[in-house]
């Protein structure tokens, strides 16, 4: 047994020592939380701004602060970008995040030296968690993998800025630095495919034994692996025996995964966010992942039926029940109050509160970690009609198939025209590459060779309507989702599919 494995077991003891402390006393410990930030919070200029200096109750917070998303954020971060400090959080952000934006580009997440334990202790506590449900440390000693974004670093307004994985790269623990892999300048390649061929030449040959990522580019570092080798990855990493991931819904990917790997493997899924690292799985036998409620984040729920009313009903740990679907709302130490972060969770337990996550409070696609959302494919479709003008289309949705007959994953369109445009395939092209400029990340996936470009499915004359027929769901206020992220309606809408 090595060293970094010998020492993990006490601190696992501790760790989750402190953790059923904070879990089995969930209220305190977010009331805790709460009344840490409002004493940090007072003096800035968003503090002063809702007089959070006379707030000391939740239900007072709840008067004071009113829930937004990023649209309604984005005066506070342009003051910050601006130079000013003690704007959302005392001082200045120490980086900004950037992530996808919905309507207005990319969207700037501050991260404050307050908040990065939160992200950085979060994944540490994790494989702890694990190490102790366990028993198995010794996948500490050999080589760990994360594959992750470019650590290399922009600038917002003097402050450093990147995507969420590069910036954590830079706060990896240092006992862990001499054996992670892939090495700091192949991390830094921009180019995935570039990149990936670089990780492969790095790990081929190395005692691999901890890989983490997004499901989609981890199976295609595997897919890499096995084509080099003509092994499965069990034979390729004998000690391989964790796998991390999170991002996406890893149901999709689990049968190839295993299949790639050559046999079952213990996982450890997570929940990360630009905006705070939210929940781990702490045990290999219980449903759903441990909520982080003692970690600088104060949660808020808001049942999903009611988001979109002008005043819906906001929820403190206090009074979340098991079951059912709430949309999640943010506060945190890195300046963020009655933050929507758009995802959808459902309790399943309770003391300690585990959840699930149930998707998004919008239709969206984010399979492979794309987040298209309805806006970007009504705007791809009509760019597209736009220079058709013979084309007309009765009805169309769009979903993700993670598991082709063959090549690579892709979107389906599902349209029915009213009279089709006279080259398909040229349709489809420009469909594709308008949504690569309207969803950076969608670019990103294409361009990596994650995704194959989008195909059109034609449905024959009325197929929408007899698919809706079929259900029960004709006429009325039943309308059909542009775009979904699963394949529930695609699966159904393919008896109506022309030849």
């Amino acid at each position: 047994m090595g060293i970094r494995s010998l020492l993990s077991k006490p601190l696992a003891t501790w760790v989750v020592r402190q953790q059923q402390q904070w879990s089995q006393a969930p209220e305190e410990s977010q009331d805790d939380v709460l009344k840490n930030l409002l004493a940090r919070v007072k003096t800035t200029v968003f503090g002063k701004d809702h007089h959070l200096e006379e707030v000391s109750s939740y239900e007072e917070f709840k008067q004071a602060v009113p829930i937004r998303d990023y649209e309604d954020l984005k005066p506070y971060v342009n003051r910050i970008v601006g130079g000013k400090s003690d704007v959302l959080w005392p001082g200045k952000p120490a980086y900004f995040a950037k992530t996808s934006g919905t309507t207005s580009g990319a969207k700037y997440i501050p991260i404050t030296k307050d908040s990065i334990p939160n992200h950085i202790n979060s994944a540490r506590n994790a494989l702890l968690s694990y190490v102790h449900d366990t028993g198995n440390s010794a996948f500490l000693d050999g080589k760990l993998i994360f594959l992750s974004g470019s650590p290399t670093l922009e600038e917002k307004g003097g402050i450093p800025l990147g995507r969420l994985s590069g910036l954590v790269n830079h706060h990896v623990p240092q006992y862990l630095r001499t054996n992670q892999i892939p090495s700091y300048e192949t991390n830094c390649i921009e180019d995935w495919e570039t990149k990936l061929g670089k990780i492969v030449d790095e790990t081929i040959n190395q005692n691999m034994t901890l890989i983490s990522g997004i499901p989609p580019w981890v199976q295609m570092y595997f897919d890499w692996l096995i084509e080099r080798t003509g092994k499965p990855i069990k034979d390729i990493f004998p000690n391989f025996s964790v796998l991390v991931h999170g991002g996406v819904n890893y149901a999709p990917y689990r049968q190839k995964m295993i299949e790639s790997i050559g046999k079952p493997i213990d996982s450890i899924e997570t929940y990360p966010a630009s905006e705070g690292f939210i929940a781990y799985q702490d045990s290999q036998s219980a449903e759903g992942l441990l909520m982080l409620l003692n970690s600088g984040i104060f949660f808020e729920f808001i049942p999903t039926d009611e988001f979109f009313e002008e005043n819906p009903t906001r929820l403190s740990i206090h009074d979340v029940e098991i079951g059912k679907n709430y949309a999640l709302i943010i506060n945190s130490n890195a300046g963020l109050w009655g933050y929507s972060i758009g995802d959808t969770v459902k309790f399943v337990s309770k003391y300690p509160h585990r959840l699930v996550v149930t998707g998004r409070i919008k239709h969206f696609i984010s399979a492979f970690g794309e987040h298209v959302i309805g806006e970007e494919v009504e705007k791809a479709m009509n760019h597209a009609l736009a220079q058709f003008p013979e084309a007309e289309v009765v009805e169309f949705t769009v979903a993700p198939q993670v598991n082709p007959a063959e090549g690579l994953p892709l979107h389906e369109w599902y349209v029915e025209f009213a009279q089709p445009p006279a080259d398909i395939s040229a349709f489809s092209n420009i469909i594709d590459k308008q949504l690569q400029q309207l969803n950076p990340y969608y670019d990103d996936l294409i361009s990596g060779s994650i995704l194959r470009p989008l195909e059109i499915r034609q449905l024959q004359k009325n197929g929408f309507r007899e698919y809706m027929k079929s259900q029960g769901r004709l006429g009325g206020q039943n309308k059909v989702p542009r775009l979904s992220n699963d394949r529930i309606l695609a699966d159904g809408l393919q008896p109506f599919v022309g030849e």
